[in-house]
């Protein structure tokens, strides 16, 4: 494992594309959420800007988190999927630093609400909380854990209702 202090982010840029998708591909077992992110760049769901990767001085992404646009019921919001860092940096917190930048980024877009379906015991660092706590669901079956959901304006609660997901999700 390599650590870093230091990790610079940004909003991923078109000749990032092919080196997003190489981190995507190492970081999961198979292609499909690499394709997924494929698609999703070209769905309605994409928003210029949530897709953000870390970077060592180098300027090469070795991380990469990506929030689309979903909905809570009628409520829209995003939705974190992928997150994905190459093998040898995992643990380095090159993937927290993605996530951090890009709800940063659609906090200051002025979203509200933002789920994720992932390890409970990783995602709550960043205030993701038991969807189900707020009455957030899903129409497939999964483990009430890891489904979460933040706000990232306390002063708008979360709303419940099923989670509807981009069309490439086939959710």
């Amino acid at each position: 494992m390599r650590t870093h202090s230091n990790w610079i982010t940004r909003a991923e840029t078109g000749a990032d594309i092919p080196a997003v998708r190489e981190i995507v591909l190492a970081a999961f077992e198979t292609p499909l959420e690499a394709d997924l992110v494929d698609a999703l760049r070209n769905d309605p769901a994409w928003i210029d800007g949530l897709s953000v990767v870390s970077t060592g001085e180098d300027g090469k992404p070795v991380g990469h988190a990506l929030l689309t646009r979903c909905h809570i019921g009628d409520t829209p919001a995003l939705c974190l999927a992928p997150v994905a860092v190459l093998p040898e940096y995992q643990g380095s917190g090159a993937g927290s630093a993605a996530i951090r930048a890009a709800l940063a980024a659609a906090a200051d877009m002025d979203e509200r609400f933002v789920t994720v379906l992932g390890h409970p015991a990783y995602y709550p660092r960043f205030g993701f909380g038991r969807a189900s706590a707020y009455g957030i669901g899903l129409t497939i079956d999964v483990p009430d854990e890891a489904m979460m959901a933040m706000s990232l304006d306390e002063t708008h609660p979360l709303p419940s209702g099923t989670v509807r997901y981009a069309a490439p999700f086939g959710i």
